[in-house]
């Protein structure tokens, strides 16, 4: 039997949830993008559990959530670039791809044992007074299982991993409703490594330079996303069905 186990975002509720991530347990919460499905980034255990819940392999890298522009240079490596576009586009729709800072252990599980980290701050109260209350960056991919379409509601993450969650956090419907995009600022040049919420025209006119795309899909991703069946739905789908195709389906 399901276990419906979603709870809205009182401020007894964040606190409760911010108790389990801090316990080492999984919670869903919403974004300015998608739901995500939280641990504590510094528990292998409960990172580990994020992977075996999504059914997701083990070296696709994770995205670590952050609530304070300022803890990013205590966590990776930054530049006035780096700074520049965090405090221009953050709270946003937009990851970075950084060095990490130091060679812990404890995220190598998170960072898919790369020397990078991809990390974001979210557009959300809820998502960004969890972070806080945790006190501790939360790795979240989208809640859902592996190779299915990401969640928006609260409800869409119930039906997709039902009691694996511990709690989830009901912040109504994700404005946005697609992932983040993802950027490299670990080279010289931005490369934008996986399309999303945020438009490569806005970081070009920002940072007044080309940005370039990496379009194409790898076995060994260095970011989320690049897989290439990551979203793909479980249905068929045509683009040619006409009406008369979807009438005489139905009369069969």
């Amino acid at each position: 039997m399901k276990i419906e186990n979603i709870y809205q975002p009182t401020a007894e509720n964040i606190a409760r949830a911010a108790k389990a991530i801090k316990d080492g347990k999984l919670v869903s919460f919403p974004t300015d993008t998608v739901y995500g499905l939280g641990a504590n980034v510094y528990n292998a255990q409960a990172v580990a559990n994020i992977f075996k819940a999504k059914e997701r392999p083990l070296f696709d890298p994770l995205i670590s959530h952050i609530a304070e522009i300022d803890f990013l240079p205590e966590y990776a490596e930054t530049d006035s670039r780096v700074m520049d576009l965090a405090r221009h586009f953050w709270p946003g729709p937009l990851t970075f791809v950084l060095k990490r800072k130091d060679n812990n252990p404890s995220i190598d599980l998170a960072c898919a044992g790369l020397g990078s980290l991809a990390v974001r701050m979210p557009n959300h109260p809820v998502a960004l007074a969890l972070i806080k209350h945790s006190g501790v960056p939360i790795v979240a991919p989208s809640a859902n299982k592996f190779k299915t379409v990401s969640p928006t509601t609260a409800q869409h993450v119930q039906d997709s991993l039902g009691n694996k969650v511990d709690m989830i956090l009901d912040g109504g419907a994700c404005k946005i409703g697609v992932e983040t995009t993802i950027i490299d600022l670990t080279g010289k040049q931005v490369t934008i490594l996986r399309a999303g919420g945020l438009a490569k025209e806005d970081l070009e006119e920002f940072l007044g330079e080309k940005v370039l795309i990496n379009d194409t899909s790898s076995s060994r991703p260095t970011a989320p996303g690049q897989l290439l069946k990551h979203y793909a739905p479980r249905l068929p789908l045509r683009i040619n069905v006409e009406e008369d195709d979807v009438i005489m389906k139905i009369a069969k």
